[in-house]
């Protein structure tokens, strides 16, 4: 009996230490991503900012165009660069999340 209840005690510690685990993989990711959200949106800002204050001194309307037409190419071209790379945050945090219940499904096999 003795034997059995130790059993189910480590059992209760190696799963708390799998969660916990996970939880500071979980954590990690998150903090990553939030900052890379936080530094894209910055950087956002400044480009939009500094796009209009080139707009305002624009004296024609083709070169109006010609810059609203720069802007939005290179603000497409960040966003899909900036979600790709967020993408593989996302993809990394699931990993890294799994990982230690990867130990715990094959001693389960």
């Amino acid at each position: 009996m003795v034997k059995n209840f130790e059993d189910l005690q480590q059992v209760g510690k190696d799963n708390v230490e799998i969660a916990m685990k996970s939880f500071d993989a979980l954590t990690k990711g998150s903090q990553a991503i939030a900052v890379e959200v936080a530094d894209y949106s910055k950087k956002a800002f400044e480009t939009g900012t500094a796009a209009l204050e080139k707009l305002f001194g624009v004296k024609s309307l083709d070169k109006a165009i010609e810059l609203q037409t720069d802007y939005a190419k290179s603000a497409y071209e960040g966003f899909v660069a900036e979600a790709t790379k967020l993408g593989e945050l996302y993809a990394d945090l699931a990993k890294e999340a799994y990982k230690p219940y990867e130990t715990l499904l094959a001693k389960a096999k």
